[in-house]
């Protein structure tokens, strides 16, 4: 069975792309990330804070600010640890992260989430909150690696 020219061409040229889409993501790579965040709101919220970012060995401090819309009310401090994926340098992990959801706390409570940036930096967190929060919101959080 003879396989034409341009059916070799066209294949070579798909293994070819999927070999540079495969070789650019096999040089992302990760690290983990652990940050404090305070928050208090009263429909309209506010939330600061700072932690570290621990990459290739190398420690690098961050700092988190953000905003959120909806039914919220109360504060709170949570405690957020994790791994970030999909980076080349620290600095990918700067940005803008948004994510809607849902959660309360009462004394203290459990929160997990998961968050990209437009530079594809990916956020597996947990956290551990404290305070007295009540929330069904549309929040984004800003962390800038200093």
């Amino acid at each position: 069975m003879k396989i034409s020219s341009r059916f070799r061409s066209i294949a070579a040229a798909v293994i070819a792309a999927a070999s540079i889409s495969f070789a650019g993501s096999a040089h992302a790579d990760s690290g983990t990330i652990r940050f404090a965040v305070y928050k208090a709101a009263f429909f309209v919220g506010g939330s600061g804070g700072e932690g570290t970012l621990t990459f290739h060995g190398r420690r690098y401090p961050i700092s988190i600010g953000g905003i959120s819309g909806g039914l919220a009310f109360g504060a709170s401090k949570t405690y957020f640890q994790g791994r970030v994926s999909h980076i080349r340098s620290a600095r990918d992990v700067s940005g803008v992260y948004g994510a809607a959801g849902g959660g309360g706390a009462v004394v203290k409570g459990a929160q997990v989430i998961l968050m990209t940036n437009d530079k594809g930096a990916q956020l597996e967190l947990t956290g551990r909150q404290i305070g007295l929060q009540i929330n069904v919101d549309l929040s984004g959080l800003a962390i800038t690696v200093k």
